[in-house]
C-alpha cells in the first residue's frame, strides 16, 4: 500500500467538501433538476452591461488578470466612498474567508459562529486547524449576546456573523449590530458576512466604519448581481488587515473575464433594483404558499425562503420528496434549525414547479 507523506493535519481531515452540488446528483440519478432552488443562486441573470463586459473581455483572457484588481477596487472605493487601501478583492466570499482564517487563526485557536452558520467558513478554520466553537440559534436568529458570551469564554480573537444570515435568511438591525460590536472585547474581530444586503432593509446595514479595526465587511457578486459562477467578491476592512489579507491571498485568484463583468455590473444600479424586486415579489409568492400547505416561512431579508417543517424528520421528508420532484433544495443539518427546508427564490417558471412538486409531496407529508 502507498504511504503518502501527509502532514498529520490533512490526514485528520475528512475527505469531503462544505456543499454538494446539484450536478453530482444529476449524474448519480440521469435526471435534471426542473428546478435549480437550493443554492441560493440568481434566477434572474445578469446585467446586460456585464455580459458585454464578459463577453469584450474574453478576448483578451490569453492575458494574465491584474493582479491588484485596480480597476475593481477603484470603483468600489468611489461607489463607498473610501480610500482603496480599504478593500480587497477575492474568488468570492469563500476565498476571502479563507484568507482571513490563514491570517488571523493559529492552529489550536477558537473562533465563533452561530451553529449551523455558513459550513464554508467552518472548512476554513477545520483546513487551517483551528477550532470551531457553536452558539445555538435563537429564534432562528443569530444569538448576538450568546455570541458575545462565547468570545469571553473562549478567548476567541474571531467571531463570524452573517446579516442578513444564512441558513435562515433573517436579519438583526445595525443598532444591535453596533451594540454586538461594542460588547465585544477589543482583541476581537468580527467577519460580517453580508452577502444579501442588497435585500436587506436599510435599517439592519451597519454605517461604514472603515477605520474600526475590529470589522472585516465581505459582499458578492454572486447574489443580487448573478454571477455566482464568476466567483468575485470583495472585502472592506482597515488598511493593515487588507495588507494583511494581501500576504496570503493568490493574487491571480479573480479572472480576467470576472473582474471585467463585475466592474460593468457595479454601474448598473437599476438592473440590481429589479433584481431586488423581483427577489421580493418571489418572497411573497413562497409566504404564501407556505401558509396555504400549512408550512410557515421565516422572515427572510435574503434572496430564499425557509419553510418551517415543525420537525426535522418531516423536513428532510419533504426536502427528499422534492428532489425526487426534480426539485433541487438544501436544509440546515443542526437544531433547531434542521426542521427547516430553504428554498431559493426562482424565476416565475420555477416557482410554479416548485409549488406543484412541494403541494404533492405535502399530501405524504
Amino acid at each position: 500500500m502507498n504511504q503518502f507523506p501527509f502532514t498529520p493535519l490533512v490526514q485528520r481531515l475528512p475527505a469531503t467538501i462544505p456543499f454538494i452540488g446539484p450536478e453530482t446528483f444529476e449524474r448519480k440519478t440521469g435526471r435534471v433538476f426542473k428546478a435549480r432552488v437550493g443554492a441560493n443562486e440568481s434566477a434572474f441573470g445578469i446585467s446586460s452591461k456585464a455580459r458585454q463586459a464578459m463577453i469584450d473581455a474574453v478576448d483578451g483572457v490569453g492575458w494574465y488578470n491584474d493582479p491588484e484588481n485596480y480597476d475593481l477596487r477603484s470603483a468600489l472605493a468611489q461607489l463607498y466612498n473610501l480610500p482603496m487601501d480599504h478593500i480587497s478583492v477575492g474568488a468570492g466570499i469563500d476565498d476571502l474567508l479563507g484568507s482571513v482564517v490563514r491570517a488571523f487563526l493559529e492552529p489550536g485557536q477558537v473562533t465563533v459562529a452561530s451553529l449551523g452558520s455558513y459550513l464554508t467558513y467552518h472548512y476554513h478554520v477545520a483546513g487551517f486547524d483551528g477550532v470551531s466553537y457553536g452558539v445555538p440559534y435563537r429564534d432562528d436568529r443569530n444569538d448576538l449576546e450568546a455570541l458575545v458570551d462565547a468570545v469571553r469564554e473562549t478567548g476567541s480573537h474571531l467571531v463570524y456573523v452573517a446579516n442578513p444570515d444564512n441558513p435562515t435568511g433573517t436579519w438583526h438591525t445595525a443598532a444591535k449590530l453596533q451594540a454586538f460590536l461594542d460588547a465585544l472585547p477589543k482583541d476581537c474581530m468580527c467577519v460580517l458576512d453580508e452577502a444579501y444586503f442588497e435585500f436587506a432593509p436599510d435599517d439592519s446595514i451597519l454605517p461604514m466604519l472603515p477605520h474600526d479595526p475590529r470589522v472585516i465587511r465581505m459582499r458578492t457578486f454572486s447574489k443580487a448581481h448573478g454571477m455566482a459562477g464568476a466567483r468575485i467578491g470583495y472585502a472592506i476592512a482597515h488598511p493593515e488587515i487588507v495588507t494583511a489579507l494581501d500576504k496570503v491571498r493568490l493574487h491571480f485568484n479573480v479572472n480576467r473575464v470576472a473582474q471585467m463583468g463585475a466592474l460593468a455590473s457595479l454601474g448598473d444600479a437599476v438592473f440590481i433594483q429589479s433584481v431586488v424586486q423581483a427577489v421580493a415579489d418571489g418572497r411573497a409568492e413562497y409566504d404564501a404558499l407556505g401558509r396555504e400547505l400549512g408550512l410557515p416561512t421565516v422572515p427572510s431579508a435574503t434572496n430564499f425562503v425557509a419553510f418551517d417543517c415543525g420537525t426535522a424528520d418531516r423536513a428532510q421528508g419533504i426536502l427528499d420528496g422534492l428532489i425526487a420532484g426534480g426539485v433541487f433544495v438544501r436544509k440546515p443539518g443542526v437544531q433547531p434549525l434542521d426542521r427547516l427546508v430553504r428554498v431559493t427564490v426562482g424565476s416565475l417558471e420555477e416557482r410554479v414547479v416548485v409549488a406543484e412538486v412541494l403541494r404533492e409531496v405535502c399530501k405524504s407529508h
